[in-house]
């Protein structure tokens, strides 16, 4: 089934690797392709020492968004591309769930090939589970869903100037 775990609130990835980590107590096998992150995260120590969970991510961390310039938009992309075409065949191989995280995000800023996005989403094995996160899904992609939950935010300690903290946000 498609799960979607969007919103503007905090816990979108946090709900996905929860998920991960119920599937891997089960014996699924699980794949998590993180694209927009590249900096090393404490979810990231935990989930290397759970058998049956794998992460793929690009090597660099390019930032924000808004400060990439044209080349590391391009250099992202591909290995968001990458990153997609090694989680269709994980699927088509047979891993029970595959994760991606901030895909609409990417998707939506163009960081990625749509064409190559819509072919894994869409056109999935019927027996794997493909759960996406991030912010703004369109709706083609919420008509397909089976699951969707929308996390709001409505109070965060960064709207007051404080600063992200480990193990709470990273």
């Amino acid at each position: 089934m498609l799960h979607i775990y969007c919103g503007d609130g905090k816990g979108k990835t946090t709900a996905a690797l929860g998920l991960a980590v119920r599937a891997a107590g089960s014996g699924m096998r699980v794949h998590i392709a993180q694209l927009l992150k590249g900096s090393d995260t404490s979810e990231l120590k935990a989930l290397r020492l759970i058998p049956g969970i794998t992460v793929a991510r690009c090597e660099r961390d390019y930032g924000f968004t808004f400060n990439m310039s044209s080349r590391d938009k391009l250099e992202l992309t591909k290995c968001h591309n990458s990153l997609l075409a090694d989680a269709k065949r994980l699927m088509e191989q047979g891993t029970d769930m595959l994760i991606i995280d901030e895909f609409f995000a990417a998707y939506n800023y163009g960081l990625l090939d749509c064409s190559i996005a819509d072919r894994l989403v869409f056109g999935r094995p019927s027996n794997a589970e493909l759960i996406l996160t991030g912010r703004n899904p369109s709706e083609k992609f919420i008509a397909a869903a089976d699951y969707v939950s929308e996390i709001n935010a409505v109070k965060h300690p960064y709207s007051t100037g404080t600063a992200a903290r480990r193990g709470i946000e990273y």
